[in-house]
């Protein structure tokens, strides 16, 4: 087949011809980017996903201020409740007005000794201070001391408690010595 003939084959079919030379450009070019598919597919999902994100956050976003507003208060009240390490008369007051409110007698109230952490410590929103206190009373007004405490303005947790009776007398007054950590906010 001559050139001529081949120009004349290609003038006379000119629609199979162009058809045929699409279909193998086509071909060609999927050939080519078919290694680009998985690529393709792994950003498909990477934005699906960032879009499902969105539509969440736009979702939730409607009560935001409500929440916030509901955070700081709540972080309000808890800071609040905190007491400060080095304010040791309002601390130790606070346990004279429980001894008057139970009726017990406080012997040694007394903030243990603070250290502060150590320079590579993480650091943390607040802290905890240790107390120790002796108190005497009946039964139910050191029970009723302790439940103070617990239930009390600030957040205290009981690390070790004991109890005895101060003499051998049945009913007679009994004598507590607890430790206690209550929550403050660092310095």
């Amino acid at each position: 087949m001559s050139t001529e003939d081949l120009v004349a084959f290609v003038r006379k079919n000119l629609i199979s011809v162009a058809c045929a030379a699409f279909s193998l450009l086509i071909g060609f070019l999927i050939y080519y980017r078919s290694d680009m598919l998985p690529d393709a597919r792994a950003v498909l999902e990477q934005k699906q996903k960032q879009g499902e994100l969105l539509a969440a956050n736009i979702e939730d976003s409607g009560q935001l201020k409500e929440q916030h507003a509901a955070l700081v208060a709540a972080n309000e009240t808890i800071t609040d409740r905190m007491i400060h390490i080095d304010q040791l008369a309002e601390n130790t007051g606070y346990f004279y007005r429980l001894e008057s409110e139970t009726g017990t007698k406080l012997a040694d109230p007394r903030q243990v000794p603070w250290t502060t952490p150590p320079k590579n410590a993480p650091k943390t929103n607040f802290t905890s201070v240790a107390f120790a206190i002796t108190a005497s009373g009946t039964y139910p007004q050191l029970l009723d001391l302790l439940r103070k405490l617990e239930a009390g303005e600030h957040f205290c947790r009981v690390d070790t408690l004991s109890l005895k009776p101060i003499t051998n007398i049945r009913g007679s007054q009994l004598s507590m010595s607890l430790n206690f950590d209550l929550m403050a906010v660092p310095e």
